[in-house]
């Protein structure tokens, strides 16, 4: 926070003019200081616009010189000479030296007291010092509401938008599980772990050459650490970004130790506005409401169904997931109906997520699960992304990871039960007196055929996957054609019979 030169420039009132060092204009002045010491140095912290008549400025241009580039090394923001006293102009070898520095040098007219000057500056600071508690006691009660409403992830957004900075939240593993508005790159996570890594205190801070800065917080409740809460800014943290900082932490120490029996209480609230959602009730206003706040920042969401022929296992899967996603921050949407948990996920997250909500089940239990997960759709669509993932998951493998609904082609014909009684039908008609010939004979028609099928009519790759000669396995199929009385030479036989020989073979 600080008020820049070229705004000092600008004001009308104070008739400054700038004689030299314009490449330093974007400088900030924090405070405004008069002296006529030789020697001030020693006293400047940076920030300051030393105000001064030149009494004791040096004589020599060497002298000068030196005396600006120490204001510089200083991190002093200007230079505001006084003329009409000591000098009747600012000095040439002064202006010359300014320019060398980059450090603006400020012509103070003689009707223009060094007091307006100050109060000017210092009453531009206390405004935005002013603005930013506004904004900080602003953005405090919608902090709060997003952490009842959408849980870490809309915390996390509205601390990003507050202290216009990035937000991070790190487990106590040092992974990154969620970062608001945008993710960072890895030199960004590498410094944020830096900062985790360098000692024990819950606070600390890094500025960087640039200018900007990396601050880290230990998200704890007593000696329970949950994680760590950091931000990556363009610029050093004022007292209000601060404020915010620590406003935020408080709110996810609170959410992370939530009773079980409280979280227990609102993902049954957020189950049943889903099941109303899904259901199509006629009330169903609030349960919109609710369920709009699992989306991601564009308003999208993802539905993962989980198929289960078991009720035992399909409970223990909504506990692993609730679990799961309460450990990344989330909030919990799941949802049980007919032998089928759904669960709500934010439009950006991708089968390998899904698929890790899982990672509480048993090896056996998960061998029983079918999933699938839809394409990422505007939350207002849950009911048509349902839809899409419970086709996925009636298609997808045992224990696999969740089938996406956008990579269903291929699966789509056998997902459907009737399909498949159809296709296993014309199995047992046709490919079953294969396989009894080829057990009776000692051949091998049924692998060749499949092969043959599978390479879609190709000689040369289908006797290269069986590793015999294309006359070879042109006279297995001539005798397959023969014992089967069909053509293979025609397109919807080959299809008909390859997904005969899956379905029987699954």
């Amino acid at each position: 926070m600080g008020v820049p030169v070229k705004w000092v420039l600008a004001q009308p009132d104070l008739a400054l003019e700038l004689k030299g060092g314009g490449a330093g204009l974007t400088r900030t002045i924090t405070l405004v200081l008069t002296t006529e010491l030789e020697d001030p140095f020693r006293w400047l912290s940076g920030g300051e616009l030393i105000l001064t008549t030149g009494i004791t400025m040096p004589l020599s241009t060497a002298d000068r010189a030196h005396y600006i580039r120490r204001l510089v090394e200083c991190d002093v923001a200007a230079l505001g000479f006084g003329t009409g006293l000591s000098h009747p102009t600012v000095p040439a070898d002064l202006i010359v030296a300014a320019n060398e520095a980059g450090l603006p040098l400020l012509e103070v007219p003689l009707p223009t007291p060094f007091a307006a000057i100050h109060k000017k500056v210092m009453t531009r600071l206390a405004e935005q010092q002013y603005e930013a508690v506004l904004r900080a006691s602003r953005a405090q009660p919608r902090m709060t509401r997003a952490v009842i409403q959408g849980g870490t992830t809309a915390t996390l957004r509205e601390l990003g938008s507050a202290i216009r900075a990035t937000v991070l939240l790190v487990d106590k593993a040092g992974r990154v599980t969620d970062t608001q508005p945008a993710p960072v790159d890895r030199g960004a996570v590498e410094q944020v772990r830096a900062l985790i890594d360098a000692g024990t205190a819950t606070s600390r801070v890094s500025v960087l050459p640039d200018g900007s800065s990396v601050a880290v917080q230990t998200i704890a409740v007593g000696q329970v650490i949950h994680g760590y809460l950091a931000v990556l800014s363009p610029a050093p943290l004022g007292s209000a970004e601060q404020l915010l900082l620590g406003h935020a932490n408080s709110l996810l120490a609170l959410d992370f130790e939530k009773p079980v029996r409280l979280r227990a209480t609102q993902n049954k609230l957020n189950s049943a506005a889903l099941g109303q959602v899904l259901a199509d009730a006629a009330d169903r206003a609030a349960a919109w409401a609710q369920v709009r706040t699992a989306a991601d920042d564009h308003g999208l969401i993802r539905v993962l169904t989980l198929v289960s022929g078991d009720p035992d296992v399909l409970e223990r899967a909504t506990r692993a997931a609730e679990e799961q996603l309460h450990d990344a921050g989330r909030p919990s949407f799941t949802y049980r109906h007919n032998g089928e948990l759904t669960v709500l996920l934010n439009g950006s997250d991708d089968a390998a997520f899904a698929h890790s909500l899982l990672k509480g089940l048993r090896s056996d239990e998960l061998k029983s699960v079918r999933a699938g997960l839809s394409s990422a759709l505007a939350v207002d669509q849950v009911r048509n992304a349902a839809g899409n993932a419970a086709l996925a998951a009636s298609a997808a493998e045992y224990g696999g990871t969740p089938l996406e609904f956008a990579r269903l082609a291929g699966h789509a014909l056998l997902a459907f039960p009737e399909a498949r009684q159809v296709l296993a039908a014309l199995a047992d008609t046709l490919i079953t007196p294969l396989a009894e010939y080829d057990k009776q004979n000692s051949t091998e028609l049924l692998p060749s055929l499949r092969a043959f099928l599978e390479a879609n009519g190709h000689w040369e790759s289908a006797a290269a996957v069986l590793g015999v000669h294309r006359h070879t396995l042109r006279n297995r199929i001539a005798r397959a054609e023969a014992i089967l009385n069909c053509d293979l030479s025609v397109a919807r036989v080959r299809a008909e019979l390859l997904l005969g020989l899956i379905v029987q073979q699954s």
